[in-house]
C-alpha cells in the first residue's frame, strides 16, 4: 500500500467529517431558531437548505480534487 492511498483516505475522511459537522450545526441551530420563533420557520428552513446545499457542493468539489490531484 502506498502513501498516496493513505493520503487520499485521510483527506476524504477529513472532508466528509467537516461537512457532516457543518450540516449538523446548521440543522441544530435552525431547529433551535424555529422553536424560538415558529412564525419565521419557512424562511429559516429555506436558508438552512441553501446553506446545506452549498456545503455539499464544496464537499463534492473537495473530494473530486482529492481524487484527481493525489
Amino acid at each position: 500500500m502506498s502513501f498516496d492511498a493513505v493520503g487520499k483516505g485521510i483527506g476524504a475522511g477529513l472532508v466528509i467529517l467537516g461537512a457532516g459537522l457543518g450540516i449538523g450545526k446548521i440543522g441544530g441551530m435552525a431547529v433551535e431558531a424555529m422553536s424560538r420563533q415558529p412564525e419565521v420557520s419557512g424562511n429559516i428552513q429555506t436558508g438552512m437548505i441553501i446553506a446545506a446545499a452549498l456545503i455539499e457542493g464544496a464537499t463534492f468539489f473537495a473530494l473530486i480534487l482529492i481524487g484527481f490531484l493525489m
